[in-house]
């Protein structure tokens, strides 16, 4: 080995080990709900890093579903399909995509969790493309089709008419839309732009209004605190608001480090969101949380956490930012990283899973154990979160977390109420509904 290598791997190995030694005190959900323990930060030359192999699923083989439920495989072979959105004529849109492998790598920790995450199957090249799925007679695997072809990094989708709006991970686009049909060759027509420096973050998550005149995007940071310079944070960490009819937007709330799912809560109409928060002080902080989502609101990135905690890392501090700083609503779980979001009244899952959030989470990356890897159900019986995330779809990894068969991302119902999960380290699309009677 060249003798240079070996005296900058050997310390960065070191560092590894020591990292990993660093175990968390409490269990996700003994870190949910309105008041989660919030132990001391740690602070970490390398934060831990644990991700299982990624091996996919072997044939046969499937995630395991809570009592009272079955689990169907409907699409494969996909290229890392991230989000899912259902159709009014019951086809469903998979967003195959992944990063677009813009940010530079400037630090060794950087350099680590890059190949921890590839070795996972999450670093995997995206397709950055469209894929329609449309249920076959009798059951089984549905259609698959290439329906948008050529974007860049897609991540959230709305149909408003007959418009269907693509946020690309730089700006939203447009297509003309048509009930029935199997592809869409026209081109993209351009709608509005969206931050798009170093995309340490890139995932922008859509919403469109009840009324069809605003879409709500979720925009992640550009960096963990800010360790890449505030400038490069405009217009990020923050909900946008833009308007149907001229393109123009605003910043709806800030503070929220990566919000990648936004839903209407259905009893009260509210907007909510999940949030993916910071990491590199410890397994146990900070949670990531679902909450309300309100206007002019700030939810404390990168300056506070969870209220008025203040992360002594970020310089210069703002004491006048933290004071405005709103507490969530409702902690998941530290590291667990919802990507997928679906608030529902009714479904074809039994009535236990009505009234609620489906979350669907990607995992942990810098966390001993595991932590997420599974989509959970938060009741909602007043239109406000009660309880424990009681787990719905788990096994997407081996007990002795070493190999990772799939991850849960993006989540709908389809035309009879099942439940579809994005599974984008198995490359599938998997069907939750109720179990036959015996």
């Amino acid at each position: 080995m060249n003798k240079r290598i070996l005296t900058h791997a050997l310390p960065l190995a070191c560092l590894a080990l020591a990292a990993c030694s660093h175990k968390a005190s409490y269990t996700p959900p003994e870190q949910s709900g309105s008041n989660p323990p919030l132990p001391e930060a740690k602070n970490f030359l390398l934060p831990p890093m644990r991700v299982p192999n990624g091996v996919g699923w072997k044939a046969g083989q499937a995630p395991k579903v809570a009592p009272g439920l079955a689990i169907e495989k409907i699409a494969s072979d996909l290229k890392h399909p991230r989000q899912l959105y259902t159709l009014p004529d019951g086809d469903v849109l998979v967003v195959e995509a992944n990063s677009p492998g813009t940010e530079p790598t400037t630090t060794p920790k950087g350099l680590i969790a890059g190949k921890i995450k590839n070795g996972s199957g999450k670093g995997a090249k995206g397709g950055n493309r469209i894929t329609l799925l449309r249920p076959t007679p009798g059951g089984g695997a549905w259609e698959q089709h290439v329906f948008i072809d050529h974007l860049d990094s897609p991540f959230g989708v709305q149909l408003i008419g007959n418009t269907l709006y693509v946020a690309n991970t730089n700006e939203i686009v447009t297509f003309p839309y048509v009930s029935g049909q199997t592809q869409i060759t026209a081109p993209p027509t351009y709608f509005t732009d969206l931050p798009n420096t170093i995309n340490h973050h890139w995932t922008k998550a859509l919403l469109a209004s009840p009324d069809g005149s605003k879409l709500y995007v979720g925009v992640g940071s550009n960096s963990n605190i800010t360790e890449n310079g505030l400038a490069v944070e405009y217009r990020r960490a923050d909900v946008l608001e833009v308007d149907v009819a001229t393109g123009a937007s605003r910043i709806y709330a800030s503070g929220l480090r990566n919000p990648t799912g936004l839903q209407w809560e259905p009893q009260t109409g509210k907007l909510w969101a999940i949030v993916n928060e910071r990491d590199e002080i410890g397994s146990d902080l900070v949670p990531d949380y679902m909450t309300s989502v309100k206007e002019g609101a700030f939810y404390g990135w990168p300056y506070s956490y969870w209220g008025q905690h203040v992360d002594s890392r970020v310089k210069p501090q703002r004491p006048d930012l933290v004071k405005k700083a709103i507490k969530p609503d409702y902690a998941i779980g530290s590291h667990v990283a919802p990507l997928g979001f679906l608030m529902t009244q009714g479904n074809a899952l039994p009535a236990q899973y009505h009234n609620g959030a489906f979350i669907g989470e990607h995992g942990s990356w810098d966390r001993k154990p595991l932590s997420g890897y599974q989509v959970v159900f938060v009741a909602f019986p007043q239109g406000s979160p009660v309880g424990k995330p009681q787990p719905v779809v788990t096994g997407f990894h081996s007990s002795d977390e070493s190999e990772l068969y799939g991850a849960p991302v993006g989540l709908t119902q389809d035309a009879s109420g099942a439940l579809l999960i994005a599974d984008d380290v198995g490359n599938a699309v998997w069907r939750v509904t109720s179990a036959p009677a015996p």
